[in-house]
């Protein structure tokens, strides 16, 4: 079977599926219906997810980078678990620190790719596992985005505060924290910057929905805002957020990337990612965070 077309209508009724709160069955449904039939759906579903086997761009033993699993103490009374990674040589006596913040998958493998590119770049890098108190990530993607949906808001924010404080006095840091994220993620980004005031020193959250406007005053950080031109459901927040920030006095920068789809930095998902784009936004990301954090 020839790989069969993707519409932009296929894209759309998959990210209701991530995050509109459609089921795997109308899912099914609806591809059935835009494809013509069960055999194209079933060969069209796995083009615009994000595959778990897809492979790393910095490998899990890749000499260039250090990693190890590490707990420390939550915003309540829980700990929390995640993937820590720092460059194998350094030649500076401190680095910047970020915290990394996974999509609505929970820490996936790629997340973990993710950091250890962040960590080749010259930051140490914590990727939390949010779903730590409900004993970790999955392997069922349908079951960590109901874990995640679950999730209690006010407690999870406060996980993420209580992360930015412990980065902030990690052995080989220099106390300057930044946050990166990706859609679930980018919005916790947002979130915990409303939460840890000048705490968080810069974030960069990618398609990430925004907090409501009256938590913006307690934001203290430098902001780098990543959207996807496509992404009309986290697009349509994005006005009263900047009207938000510039009354807040935030120092941000807001960039749409014309003609791409939420989720374009995920190198997993065949349909959804977009090279050009994801390289443009990523060395944004790392100027950025060198700019900031040192």
């Amino acid at each position: 079977m020839n790989r069969p077309p993707v519409t932009q209508a296929m894209i759309d009724l998959y990210d209701r599926f991530t995050h509109g709160g459609l089921d795997r069955r109308d899912l099914m449904a609806g591809l059935v219906r835009l494809a013509g039939s069960g055999a194209a759906a079933s060969a069209i579903l796995p083009l615009i997810a994000a595959s778990p086997a897809a492979g790393s761009i910095v490998a899990a033993d890749d000499k260039r980078v250090i990693a190890t699993t590490v707990k420390w103490p939550g915003g309540t009374v829980h700990q929390l678990s995640g993937y820590l990674v720092r460059p194998a040589i350094n030649n500076r006596l401190t680095l910047g620190t970020v915290m990394l913040v996974h999509e609505n998958r929970g820490l996936t493998e790629h997340i973990r790719d993710v950091a250890r590119r962040l960590a080749i770049e010259g930051f140490i890098v914590l990727a939390p596992d949010f779903l730590s108190p409900g004993g970790g990530t999955p392997a069922d993607e349908d079951r960590a985005r109901a874990m995640i949906a679950a999730l209690p808001r006010d407690a999870t924010v406060a996980d993420g505060v209580a992360t930015v404080d412990w980065l902030a006095s990690v052995k080989g840091g220099n106390a300057r924290v930044g946050a990166a994220g990706f859609c679930w993620g980018g919005g916790m980004v947002n979130a915990v910057a409303c939460a840890a005031g000048a705490r968080l020193r810069a974030g960069v959250p990618y398609y990430g929905p925004q907090p409501p406007a009256a938590l913006v005053p307690g934001l203290k950080a430098r902001l780098l805002l990543h959207y996807a031109g496509l992404d009309d459901r986290i697009n349509a927040g994005i006005p009263a957020y900047e009207a938000a920030l510039k009354a807040a006095h935030v120092k941000y920068e807001a960039i749409v990337y014309p003609g791409v789809n939420h989720a374009f930095n995920n190198d997993t998902s065949a349909e959804r990612y977009n090279k050009a784009a994801a390289d443009l936004a990523w060395g944004r990301t790392v100027a950025f965070l060198h700019e900031t954090l040192g």
